[in-house]
C-alpha cells in the first residue's frame, strides 16, 4: 500500500513539476513496396507442375523489379532450382539469374559461388550452355575483380571439352571477353572444330580478345587466312573481320610471301586477301569484304589502284629490270642463235597459282564489287570506293568513271548512293563534258529523291569547260520544264553553278542574256521560271567576276534589283553604279548589315530609348514598332541573320504589348512558346529571358482574373498557381539569377515572404507595381539561332480544277514540303486539314515519310486522306504543317531529377509547373479546291 502511494505522489510531482524522464529511442520507420521475393515464393509454392511454374517465371519476367528486391528473388529463383526436375524451367531460371545481374546498382558478386555451384551440377547442356551466358554477364559486371574472372576463366575451360556446340560457343565468348594472354593458344585450337558455329565462335572469340593479339600475330594470320577458304560463309565472314582487326592493329608488320623470297606489309597483304572474298560465292560475305575495304585508309597505293583493273600483272610476278636479265645473260654465256623455237625461254618452270605478290582477287576488286548480281553488294562497293577516294585525290580521279556508271543502275537505292559518294568526293574532282552528260542524264529520272540529290552534287561540281556550263544549264532547264515542282532545287544549283565557275559563265553572257552590241533586244518576260534560272546563274558568276556587269542591258539591271528584293537568298549583292534609288538604298542597308553585332546595336538604342521615353506612351510605341519593322524586313534581306531578326522582333514586339496593352496577355503566352519552341540554338540564358516574359504576362494574367471580379475562389488559385510558377523559375533558372538582377522576377524574388503570406488583392496591388517599376530585360543573343521553316512544294494552291470523289469516300491529296532547322520532325512535324465548315484535322506522318537530303534540311513526302459530305459547289481547303511541343521537359531538370537516390523525396520540393501542350503554325497556308459530289443511286 505504501509502495502504491509513493507511485502516484511520484507521478503527480512529475506532471506538475515536469521532470524530464528518458525517452526510449525512436524507431525509424521505412515504407516500402510489397517485397517482389514473397510473392514470387507465393508463386512458385502454388505451382503443381513444372508446366505452372514456367507461366509464373514467364508472368514474373515482365514485371520491373527494384534493386533493394533482387538479392532476395535470386535467392528464391535458386532455392527453386535446386527442387526442379524439368529442364525448361530450369533454363528459364538460369537467364533470369542473367537478367538480374544486369539490374543497375546490383552488384553480382554475391551470387558468383551459386552459379558455379549450378553449373558444376548442372547434366543439361541446354542449361549448361544458359548458365555459362549467366556468368557472362556477371563477369562483365564484375570488371574490377581479379578473383572473379579468374574463376569464370577455369570453369570455361572446364567445359569446353563439352559434346553440345552451344556449350562451347559460351565458353569461347566467355574466354574471349575475360581471358588473359595465355589463353590464346587455348582459343586458337578451335578454329579446326568441327562444327563451323564453334568456328565462329572462336574466331569471335579472338577477336574479342584483340589486344593481346601481338604475342601470336604471324601465328594467328597463317591461321585467319586458312579460314577465309572455309565452306561455311559464318567461318568466312569472321575470318574476314579478324584479318581486318590484325591489319588495323600491326599496319606495318612484314610478312613473308609463300613460294616467294618477297615481303610484304601485313595491311597490304589483308587488303589482297579481302579484296578476294568481294568474288565469294556467299553475297553476305561479299558485303562484308567491301564494307571492310574502305575502312583500310592505309593500304599502298598501287594495291589501291589495282582494284580498279581487271588485268593481272605480269601473272602476279615481280618483273625483273633490263639491266638485271642483259647481268644474267652475260653471267650465264647463253645467247639466243635463233635456230631453235623459244630457245631464250626461262629455264624455271612458273606455277601461277603458287605466286601471289598480289591476290588476284586484288585485281578489279571494285570492278567485280560494282557489278555483282547482288545491289547490297554493289552499294557495299560504292560505299568504301567513297571512304578510299575521301583519303586520296588521285584514286579519287581514277574511281570517278566507274562512280558516274553506276548513275544508270536499274535500282534507285544504289543510283542514290552513287549521287551521294560523287558529292562528298567532288572537292578532288573535275568533271569532263562526257561524264558530265552521263551524270545529267539522271535529271530525267522520276524520282523526285534522284533529281534533288543530283541537284546538290552539281551545286558542290566543278566542270572543265564552258560547253560543260552550256550543257547543265540546257539540261537544268529541261528539267525545270518538265518537272515546274523542282524550281526551287533548280535555281538553287544553279546558284552556286555560277559561283564557282564565273570564268566559264564570263563567255556566254551574250548568249544567255541575248543581247547585242548594236541591236535592242526584246525584254524578257519576269514570269518566265527559266528566264529567273539563267538571272540567277549570272548574277551569282558576276560577284566575282567584276567585268560582267558591263556586259548587262538596262533591263538587266531592273530585273537584278527586282531579284535582289524578292529572291534575296538567289541573288547575291554586287557593286553596280547604274542602279536606281531605291536599289541603291538597299544595297547600303546591306553594307550596314553585314555582320551580327547590327542585331546587338538595335538592342542597345532599344534600350536607351525605352529609358529616355518611359512616360510617353505613343513615342515609345512608334520607336518599337519602327525597329520591330526594321528587324523583320533585316531577315528578309540577309538569310543568315534571318533567325537572329526574327527572333528579336517577336521578343521586342511582345514586350511593348506586355507593358502597355493588357488586352494581348493571351496572345504575348502563345508567342513566348513559339519563341521557345520554333528556334534552334538557344542557350540557358535565352530562354530564361523568355520564361521571364511569361512570368510577366501570367502576373498580367492575374491582375485581368482580379478585375473582372468572378469571385474570390477563382483569384486565391491563380495566386497560389502564380506562387508556384515563381518557385518553378528559381529552381529551373537558379544559375541564370545573378543576369537577371533589377528585373521582374528578381524582385518578386526578394517579395516572395510577404506575397505568401499576404491577401489576394494585396498581392495583386504588390504585382502591379512590380511591373510598372520594371524594365525592359536586355537580350542577348546566342552565337548561332534558327527559326524552324517549313515550304509546301505541293499541293502549289494554284490550279482552279477543283479535287472531285464522292460524298463519303476517301481521296488522297500529295503532301510535299521542305523543312529547315526542324529538331526531331518525325516526332514534332504535323499535317493540318481546315475544312471550310470549321472542321480541322490533324495528321501525323509515318516516320519514313521523313528524308534527310542536307544538314538541317528535312523533306516531308506524304500522303492526306480527305473526306466530307456532299457540297453544292467547290470550296477550298487549307493545308498547313504544325510543330507540336510540350512544355513538361522545363518543368524539372534533368540533372536534378537524376540526382534523387532510392531514399530521397521529392516531398518537399514545390510542385512543377504544369506540362503545357500545343502546335504552332511554322508554314503558309496552302488552298486546295475540292468538290465531294454525291453518289450516284
Amino acid at each position: 500500500m505504501a509502495a502504491h502511494l509513493k507511485k502516484r505522489v511520484y507521478e503527480e510531482f512529475s506532471r506538475v513539476v515536469q521532470i524530464p524522464q528518458e525517452e526510449a529511442p525512436a524507431k525509424k520507420l521505412r515504407l516500402s513496396k510489397p517485397s517482389k521475393s514473397a510473392a514470387l515464393h507465393i508463386d512458385l509454392c502454388k505451382a503443381t507442375n513444372s508446366t505452372d511454374a514456367l507461366q509464373y517465371l514467364l508472368h514474373f519476367a515482365r514485371k520491373p523489379v527494384e534493386v533493394e528486391s533482387v538479392e532476395g528473388v535470386v535467392r528464391i529463383l535458386l532455392e527453386h532450382y535446386y527442387k526442379e526436375t524439368d529442364n525448361s524451367v530450369r533454363l528459364k531460371i538460369a537467364s533470369l539469374l542473367g537478367l538480374l545481374s544486369k539490374t543497375q546498382g546490383f552488384s553480382p558478386d554475391c551470387i558468383v559461388d551459386d552459379a558455379i555451384n549450378t553449373l558444376n551440377n548442372e547434366k543439361s547442356h541446354q542449361v549448361l550452355a544458359q548458365l555459362l551466358d549467366t556468368l557472362l554477364v556477371i563477369g562483365t559486371q564484375l570488371p574490377e575483380s581479379p578473383t572473379v574472372r579468374q574463376r569464370l576463366i577455369e570453369m570455361a575451360c572446364k567445359h569446353l571439352s563439352d559434346t553440345y556446340f552451344g556449350v562451347r560457343n559460351k565458353c569461347l565468348k566467355l574466354l574471349g571477353c575475360l581471358g588473359v594472354r595465355d589463353i590464346q593458344s587455348i582459343i586458337s585450337d578451335f578454329f579446326g572444330d568441327q562444327d563451323p558455329r564453334v568456328r565462329t565462335a572462336a574466331i569471335k572469340a579472338m577477336v574479342g580478345h584483340r589486344r593481346h593479339l601481338v604475342f601470336l600475330c604471324v601465328c594467328v594470320c597463317v591461321q585467319a587466312c586458312r579460314l577465309l577458304s572455309d565452306d561455311y560463309e559464318q567461318v568466312r565472314s569472321a575470318a574476314v573481320q579478324m584479318v581486318w582487326v590484325l591489319s588495323q592493329l600491326y599496319p606495318e608488320s612484314i610478312v613473308p610471301i609463300p613460294s616467294s623470297n618477297e615481303e610484304i606489309r601485313l595491311v597490304d597483304d589483308a587488303f589482297g586477301k579481302i579484296s578476294h572474298m568481294v568474288s565469294d560465292g556467299s553475297w553476305m560475305v561479299r558485303v562484308q569484304a567491301a564494307k571492310t575495304l574502305g575502312s583500310m585508309l592505309q593500304v599502298s597505293h598501287h594495291f589501291l589502284e589495282q582494284t580498279l583493273d581487271k588485268k593481272l600483272m605480269s601473272d602476279l610476278r615481280r618483273k625483273r629490270t633490263a639491266h638485271e636479265r642483259a647481268k644474267e645473260l652475260f653471267t650465264s654465256g647463253e645467247f639466243s642463235s635463233g635456230r631453235k623455237w623459244a630457245d631464250d625461254a626461262p629455264k624455271e618452270k612458273l606455277d601461277t597459282n603458287t605466286v601471289n605478290l598480289i591476290a588476284s582477287g586484288a585485281c578489279g576488286a571494285f570492278v567485280h564489287g560494282l557489278e555483282d548480281e547482288m545491289f547490297e553488294v554493289r552499294i557495299a562497293a560504292v560505299e568504301a570506293l567513297s571512304q578510299l577516294a575521301r583519303s586520296s585525290a588521285s584514286f579519287a580521279e581514277k574511281c570517278l568513271d566507274f562512280l558516274v556508271d553506276m548513275f544508270n543502275d536499274e535500282i534507285e537505292e544504289v543510283r542514290l548512293q552513287s549521287i551521294h559518294v560523287l558529292r562528298e568526293i567532288s572537292t578532288h574532282i573535275t568533271l569532263r563534258e562526257d561524264q558530265l552528260d552521263t551524270v545529267l542524264a539522271v535529271l530525267e529520272d522520276s524520282s523526285r529523291d534522284i533529281r534533288e540529290a543530283l541537284h546538290e552534287l552539281i551545286c558542290y561540281t566543278n566542270v572543265s569547260t564552258k560547253e560543260c556550263i552550256q550543257l547543265a544549264l540546257l539540261e537544268l532547264l529541261k528539267n525545270l520544264n518538265k518537272y515546274p515542282t523542282d524550281r526551287n532545287s533548280v535555281w538553287k544549283c544553279l546558284k552556286f553553278l555560277g559561283s564557282r565557275h564565273p570564268t566559264l559563265v564570263l563567255p556566254l553572257v551574250p548568249e544567255l542574256l541575248s543581247t547585242h552590241p548594236y541591236f535592242d533586244t526584246p525584254e524578257p518576260d519576269m514570269d518566265d521560271p527559266a528566264y529567273i534560272a539563267v538571272l540567277v546563274l549570272v548574277f551569282n558568276a558576276a560577284k566575282s567576276c567584276p567585268t560582267m556587269p558591263a556586259l548587262f542591258s538596262d533591263h538587266t539591271f531592273r530585273h537584278y534589283a527586282y531579284l535582289r528584293d524578292s529572291l534575296s537568298h538567289l541573288v547575291p549583292p554586287l557593286r553596280v553604279r547604274t542602279l536606281n534609288t531605291v536599289v541603291f538604298r538597299i544595297m547600303l542597308r546591306h553594307v550596314y548589315v553585314k555582320t551580327r553585332p547590327f542585331t546587338q546595336l538595335y538592342l542597345f538604342r532599344i534600350k536607351r530609348i525605352y529609358i529616355v521615353y518611359t512616360h510617353s506612351k505613343e513615342s515609345v510605341n512608334v520607336l518599337f514598332l519602327t525597329f520591330v519593322r526594321d528587324l523583320q524586313r533585316l531577315g528578309e534581306l540577309q538569310t543568315e541573320l534571318a533567325g537572329a531578326a526574327d527572333f528579336c522582333a517577336t521578343y521586342l514586339r511582345y514586350s511593348v504589348y506586355l507593358r502597355f496593352d493588357l488586352i494581348f496577355v493571351r496572345v504575348i503566352l502563345e508567342e513566348t512558346y513559339k519563341l521557345e519552341f520554333l528556334y534552334s540554338g538557344l542557350e540557358s540564358r535565352q530562354v530564361a529571358t523568355i520564361h521571364h516574359v511569361r512570368l510577366q504576362a501570367k502576373a498580367l494574367q492575374l491582375i485581368l482574373t482580379a478585375r473582372t471580379r468572378q469571385g474570390l475562389d477563382p483569384l486565391i488559385s491563380s495566386c497560389e498557381k502564380f506562387l508556384q510558377d515563381i518557385e518553378s523559375f528559381q529552381r529551373l533558372f537558379v544559375a541564370e539569377l545573378p543576369h537577371l538582377q533589377d528585373s521582374f522576377v528578381d524582385k518578386l524574388l526578394e517579395l516572395m515572404p510577404r506575397l505568401s503570406s499576404c491577401k489576394p488583392v494585396e498581392m495583386v496591388k504588390i504585382l502591379l507595381a512590380t511591373l510598372r517599376l520594371s524594365g525592359l530585360l536586355q537580350l542577348r543573343l546566342p552565337e548561332q539561332i534558327h527559326r524552324a521553316t517549313a515550304t509546301i512544294i505541293e499541293p502549289t494552291g494554284e490550279s482552279d480544277n477543283p479535287l472531285r470523289f464522292t460524298t463519303g469516300l476517301v481521296v488522297a491529296l500529295d503532301i510535299d514540303a521542305t523543312l529547315e532547322h526542324v529538331q526531331d520532325p518525325q516526332n514534332t512535324v504535323k499535317v493540318q486539314v481546315l475544312y471550310p465548315d470549321g472542321q480541322s484535322h490533324v495528321i501525323h506522318p509515318k516516320p519514313s515519310d521523313f528524308r534527310k537530303p542536307g544538314p538541317d534540311r528535312h523533306r516531308l513526302i506524304t500522303q492526306v486522306y480527305l473526306s466530307h459530305t456532299a457540297w453544292t459547289e467547290p470550296s477550298q481547303i487549307e493545308v498547313r504543317l504544325l510543330l507540336a511541343y510540350s512544355s513538361s521537359s522545363t518543368s524539372l531538370s534533368s540533372s536534378s531529377a537524376s540526382k534523387l537516390g532510392w531514399s530521397d523525396s521529392i516531398d518537399s520540393l514545390p510542385p512543377p509547373e504544369a506540362a503545357v501542350e500545343g502546335t504552332i503554325p511554322f508554314s503558309k497556308p496552302v488552298k486546295v479546291y475540292i468538290m465531294p459530289k454525291p453518289a450516284r443511286r
